[in-house]
């Protein structure tokens, strides 16, 4: 069933919007651990985010996706880290606005697993779950390390 929910979500956001903007949190702990979340429509572990609704900022959206995917809020502003064209969701004009959230918490848990969130938890940069994506561990490269950045998700 999840084979055939994602490309039909894909094909209806190319149809219906011209450009989607997403948001993506490397969000921290005051141990220095990064939260991360692993869907139940795709493989692999995922900084939290989502996309920004019609008539809501990006900003807006990033506490809304916190909140929803791990009962995360923040203790301090977001820091606007990057900004990312993201061509491996099939669509042309698909971009990410990755933000640096430090200190977050969590204050209400989601029951979890849900619909869409299978597991989540906070960890160590240095001791993230094997199967956690590419495009999070290279994003995570650049907010701790300072490697190059890229322009590409």
């Amino acid at each position: 069933m999840r084979r055939l929910i994602r490309p039909l979500v894909l094909v209806h956001a190319r149809l219906t919007r011209a450009m989607t903007l997403g948001v993506r949190a490397a969000a921290f702990d005051a141990d220095g651990r990064v939260f991360l979340v692993r869907h139940s429509y795709v493989p692999g572990w995922y900084m939290p985010g989502g996309g920004v609704e019609p008539g809501e900022s990006a900003a807006t959206a990033l506490d809304r996706e916190l909140a929803e995917e791990g009962g995360i809020v923040r203790s301090q502003p977001a820091e606007l880290f990057g900004f990312y064209w993201n061509r491996r969701e099939g669509r042309a004009r698909d971009h990410v606005a990755l933000y640096v959230c430090r200190a977050v918490r969590i204050e209400r848990p989601p029951a979890i697993p849900n619909r869409e969130i299978v597991e989540a938890g906070f960890f160590s940069p240095d001791a993230l779950p094997p199967d956690t994506t590419a495009a999070t561990r290279r994003r995570l490269d650049e907010v701790l390390t300072g490697a190059p950045r890229s322009d590409v998700w």
